[in-house]
């Protein structure tokens, strides 16, 4: 079981990114597919994700309008396209899997069966 998160670097304020988080192992159909991220400092904190059943998705409040997440099963890959960065969304982002449809406002509670290892963000100028 593999989740590979890749797409992280650096950029300016107000600057995009796109992540993508590509499983392999599991049967990628049937679980949800969370972001998350932590910054310096501070703890883990669910931002995104994906049920990939039925195609709901969720993302918390700081995000929304700015941050869109998506799912290509034929590649098993989700993909988290950022845009409008900002300073404080400089963190490491992590994709994680668990199993059926757990895509709500209770991302940041749910068990995940698989993390990946996680990639860099910053946001700087």
């Amino acid at each position: 079981v593999q989740l590979v998160e890749s797409g992280g670097g650096s950029v300016q304020p107000g600057g995009s990114l796109t992540l993508s988080c590509t499983a392999s192992g599991f049967p990628f159909d049937d679980y949800t597919i969370t972001w998350y991220r932590q910054a310096p400092g501070k703890e883990r904190e669910g931002i995104s994700c994906i049920a990939n059943d039925d195609g709901s998705t969720y993302s918390i409040n700081s995000v929304v309008g700015r941050f869109a997440v998506s799912s290509d099963k034929a590649k098993k890959t989700v993909t988290l396209q950022m845009n409008a960065l900002r300073t404080e969304d400089t963190a490491v982002y992590y994709c994680a899997a668990t199993k059926g449809n757990f895509c709500s406002w209770r991302l940041q509670y749910y068990h995940q069966d698989y993390w990946g290892k996680g990639t860099l963000v910053t946001v700087s100028s």
